[in-house]
């Protein structure tokens, strides 16, 4: 059975490479366009991982990380930051906020499968 993550992000071209990019290596990608739809899927479906992107409308990423990981039921799910915030120290303060990794945009493919095989024990 694929593994499924979800990725909650609002641009339709980041979730149309990320879907390319993780279909094609046999996973199955579930989509949410901001926070509060992540955290309901999230709830519903429990993925294997999440991809959040941290400035998304309604409730923002490291808001609905805190909500998921709040959650017994679902704060075992690995949750990757996946943002366009590079500077220095974001990686660190999304950590702190919840997030079990960080990948900055633009997205590299191979960092990318490499983070999530890493997560999902692959």
């Amino acid at each position: 059975m694929a593994k499924r993550i979800l990725y909650v992000e609002d641009n339709a071209q980041n979730k149309r490479l990320v879907r390319k990019i993780l279909v094609s290596r046999g996973y199955e990608v579930l989509e949410a366009e901001d926070g509060l739809a992540g955290v309901e899927i999230t709830k519903k479906e429990m993925p294997d991982l999440i991809l959040m992107d941290i400035n998304i409308p309604g409730m923002e990423g490291l808001e609905a990380t805190g909500v998921i990981k709040a959650n017994t039921e679902t704060k075992h799910i690995p949750v990757i930051a996946l943002t366009a915030n590079a500077m220095r120290g974001d990686a660190e303060r999304f950590i702190a906020a919840g997030c079990d990794g960080y990948l900055p945009k633009p997205i590299n493919m191979t960092e990318l499968i490499d983070t999530v095989r890493g997560f999902l024990g692959e």
